[in-house]
């Protein structure tokens, strides 16, 4: 299966039926804290809902469309990043990602970003990725901006949050700025 080592400690492997139960933990261990951003927590209620996630981004893999990816640090899940779909035809995608609120501060979602846009650029010869961000999200807005990704504007409501909207900030970076 695919997998990007980052570090000594820090790997990025796409997830795999056999870790429903390790992420529904990880989810249901951090609730309050995710759900403040992500919109789909309410829902995620069973190891079930974990699964149909992974069958998802399997077969979004192996329809050369995207991933989701389990964030291991030291050997434990910590996370998760994905790349949300590969538009071939504008050669784009964009990148969404959660971290459990106790492995926050190792940089990881820095890594795993940087490694990710890399992967993205030179395994699918893209020409922009892009990651948006919740306006007043400001520990996930940090990665793009420590990035160096541009801010390129605002999607206002771009999200609904459970009993409200959510603007979006959009930052880009294109294959010619990425070092």
């Amino acid at each position: 299966m695919w997998k990007l080592d980052i570090d000594q400690d820090t790997e990025l492997k796409l997830l795999e039926l056999e870790d429903a139960e390790m992420l529904f933990a990880l989810v249901d261990s951090c609730r309050p804290y995710l759900r403040q951003w992500l919109p789909w927590i309410d829902a995620t209620q069973t190891v079930d809902n974990s699964r149909q996630f992974i069958e998802f981004g399997l077969q979004k893999f192996a329809a050369n469309n995207g991933l989701e990816a389990g964030i291991w640090y030291k050997g434990q899940l910590a996370g998760v990043i994905g790349l949300h779909y590969i538009d071939k035809n504008n050669r784009k995608t964009s990148i969404g990602y959660w971290l459990a609120e106790s492995f926050q501060g190792h940089g990881l979602m820095t890594k795993a970003c940087r490694a990710l846009i890399s992967y993205a650029f030179e395994q699918f010869q893209l020409n922009r990725v892009e990651i948006r961000v919740a306006v007043e999200n400001y520990k996930s807005r940090a990665i793009p901006e420590r990035l160096g990704l541009v801010k390129e504007g605002v999607v206002r409501e771009a999200e609904w949050l459970y009993d409200h909207f959510v603007d979006h900030i959009v930052y880009g970076v294109l294959a010619k700025e990425w070092a």
